[in-house]
């Protein structure tokens, strides 16, 4: 049965929010807020906060920068992930995946259904691994930032949540590169 097992210690993961925008600043940025005030309120804690412009180098140039970070377990980037021209943040995401989580995708496609019906299909949220570092790309508005966190991520950023989790398997994501 899927849920949180009460006989486990709660373990907290450092996250870095990327806002992807070219038009808002840190004051404007609902979405990433949410996501700072989600994270923080499950004692979680906030690694870095930054905002970029919708400029795919730069993009995955910061990602890679913060996969590089042993301070930083987790980066949930939002925005960008639209159909528009200007939406390239999966493109840089996938610019810096070791692995994809394909079913990410999936699963926030499914939450998101029960929310905004059938335009639901126009999101490309995405997640993936890369040097020991999740990452995960969400849409940029507020109410998908909520689903995503409330009804996907809260759970497997979890180390008590049952039958799995992304934190306990984080000391083995980067094991391909240790020395045997």
């Amino acid at each position: 049965m899927a849920g949180i097992d009460d006989s486990r210690d709660f373990v907290p993961v450092r996250i870095a929010v990327l806002t992807v925008s070219d038009s808002r600043s840190l004051d404007q940025d609902k979405s990433g807020q949410v996501l700072v005030d989600r994270l923080q309120r499950a004692g979680h804690v906030l690694a870095e906060r930054t905002i970029l412009p919708d400029e795919r180098d730069q993009i995955a140039d910061r990602l890679r920068r913060w996969i590089a970070d042993p301070q930083i377990d987790v980066v949930i980037s939002t925005g960008g992930t639209g159909l528009t021209g200007r939406d390239v943040t999966v493109e840089a995401h996938r610019d810096v995946y070791e692995k994809e989580i394909e079913a990410f995708g999936t699963v926030f496609t499914l939450i998101s259904m029960d929310k905004i019906g059938t335009s639901a299909v126009q999101s490309r949220a995405t997640g993936g691994v890369a040097g020991g570092t999740y990452l995960f790309a969400l849409p940029g508005s507020p109410g998908a930032c909520k689903d995503a966190w409330d009804g996907l991520l809260s759970m497997q950023l979890d180390y008590r949540h049952r039958p799995c989790n992304f934190v306990e398997i984080m000391p083995r994501l980067d094991e391909h590169q240790r020395r045997k």
